[in-house]
């Protein structure tokens, strides 16, 4: 996994994460699983998700976490997904509002390929720093373990 590079907002609350991990698998696989909404909302272990969409949004409901929103933005098969989502929060995306943008990336690396996710947003999600912060740090950790989730059910296809 690779640290962060955090851009700095004025009051030091990181704007963005990056985080890229090797797979020995397909960019086709491992499209499979990047493709989906949400599919990076779990707990530690895959779930399977209830996915409804209207358009570009999809409702995703997780066993433990709840219903949400998240706007699809792009999908460049098999290298590039991007959505937005209210960081890790259940809820509704509104027109205008907060979002956090989340893009995975994948490309080749030796015999298997590197995917990357970038999120960015973090300094315009909420007025206090101390919140923006801690939404920050949990999904810093988050992407650690959602990676290598990916990681595992992609080499698990092959």
């Amino acid at each position: 996994m690779t640290e962060p590079d955090a851009q700095m907002t004025t009051d030091d609350v990181p704007d963005e994460i990056r985080r890229s991990i090797h797979i020995e698998a397909s960019a086709r696989a491992v499209w499979e699983i990047i493709a989906e909404p949400g599919w990076f909302i779990n707990e530690g272990s895959w779930a399977e998700h209830e996915i409804t969409t209207d358009g570009d949004i999809a409702r995703v409901v997780d066993p433990v976490h709840g219903e949400f929103s998240l706007r699809t933005v792009t999908l460049e098969p098999p290298h590039r997904a991007v959505f937005e989502w209210l960081c890790g929060q259940a809820g509704e995306i509104a027109a205008g509002g907060p979002v956090n943008t989340v893009e995975f990336t994948v490309e080749p690396d030796g015999t298997g390929v590197l995917l990357t996710v970038r999120e960015t947003g973090f300094a315009g999600l909420h007025d206090e720093a101390v919140v923006r912060r801690r939404r920050f740090e949990e999904n810093s950790e988050g992407w650690v373990i959602e990676l290598g989730l990916a990681r595992d059910r992609a080499e698990a296809r092959v």
